[in-house]
């Protein structure tokens, strides 16, 4: 991993006065992601990258030109309009998936276009986010590649059935649990490592 890219990422972060917990609320991702960014673990992915350097207000080439990219370690996606939700389901993922690259989105169209660029491993994808539905970003992800496993969220369960016609292979009500991811994670149509190295 890149020790360059984990030192300019903190001294930019604290640079602007911001904790971990604040850069990683800016970012939708958990606050161990920066944590794990900085002390080397862990590299965030291009799109992440670009995201920083929006947070930081700093020039994505200086983040880049800090990086080496690791591509290895699965991607999982959560979706969600509403950030209170997104900002307490992401560290559960976490916490579940420690070796995943767990990243955050609140606008469907931010989530279509990294899927566009990024191999998602698994989407958890909210129903219900105003004009959007989460059915039809289900179909759009599905499109992009067939091979990524989409599991709803919702509080309604009146949506299970809708949801089981699109292709998905799960789904969960809110406020999601660890146990109830785990569950979700043994009938994923199309099953990805988990492993890895936790430094």
């Amino acid at each position: 991993m890149s020790m360059l890219f984990a030192e300019t990422l903190k001294k930019l972060r604290t640079e602007k006065g911001l904790s971990q917990r604040e850069l990683a609320e800016k970012i939708y991702v958990d606050r161990t992601s920066v944590n794990r960014w900085e002390n080397g673990s862990r590299m965030p992915d291009a799109a992440m990258i670009l995201r920083l350097s929006e947070a930081l207000g700093t020039n994505v080439n200086l983040l880049f030109s800090a990086s080496a990219v690791d591509n290895s370690a699965a991607i999982v996606i959560m979706l969600d309009d509403n950030k209170i939700i997104l900002n307490g389901g992401l560290p559960i993922l976490e916490e579940v998936m420690p070796h995943a690259a767990v990243i955050g989105f609140t606008k469907p169209i931010d989530a279509i276009n990294y899927a566009k660029t990024n191999r998602i491993s698994l989407a958890f994808l909210d129903i219900e986010m105003g004009s959007v539905s989460g059915l039809d970003v289900c179909g759009e992800l599905l499109r992009i590649n067939p091979l990524t496993n989409v599991v709803f969220l919702t509080a309604y369960p009146s949506y299970a059935f809708d949801a089981w016609e699109t292709g998905a292979c799960g789904f969960l009500l809110k406020p999601i649990t660890a146990e109830a991811v785990r569950n979700q994670l043994g009938n994923l149509r199309h099953p990805f490592p988990l492993g890895g190295i936790e430094t």
